[in-house]
């Protein structure tokens, strides 16, 4: 049981060690990070507490991490150019994902105007746009589809 503890306490200071910038800066470190500190302190002294620190429940929640996965990216972004000018949008939310529930749209703008950008020209027009719910087994997920048209300036057209 020593050496879970000692492991989650070396996984913490792990976690912190970006933190450690503060440092170079002339910041104290455990001033500017103590509510990190003590919040770490008591998860693992919590999880002590409660024996959870047992391998069935450190395997599960492995497993939890694994599915759930909360350093993806919230949308899959797939662009497919149709022709020169136009370009469709597909955007698939991951299917365990706690909120953007409503941000399809904002995404989708982002992502149009950075394709205008990308290619030099002075925006885009939207053709179609659509939302919806895919449902799948066991999750089901949100999707939005879109095309553009990408435009030049008409009153500079050499750019």
């Amino acid at each position: 049981m020593k050496h879970v503890i000692s492991s989650l306490l070396v996984l913490a200071a792990l976690l912190l060690l970006p933190a450690c910038a503060t440092l170079q800066s002339g910041g104290n470190f455990l001033q500017e990070n103590q509510g990190a500190v003590a919040g770490l302190a008591g998860v693992a002294w919590t999880a002590q507490k409660l024996q959870y620190l047992k391998p069935e429940f450190l395997a599960g929640g492995l497993i939890a991490y694994g599915i759930y996965d909360p350093f993806s990216p919230t949308w899959e972004i797939k662009v497919t150019e149709l022709d020169d000018e136009r370009r469709r949008i597909d955007l698939n939310m991951k299917r365990l994902a706690t909120g953007g529930d409503g941000e399809a749209r904002q995404v989708f703008l982002r992502v149009a105007q950075a394709l205008a950008e990308k290619g030099g020209h002075a925006g885009f027009d939207e053709l179609r746009y659509t939302e919806g719910i895919e449902s799948t087994r066991p999750f089901a997920r949100r999707i939005a589809a879109g095309d553009i048209r990408l435009v030049t300036s008409r009153q500079f057209p050499a750019w």
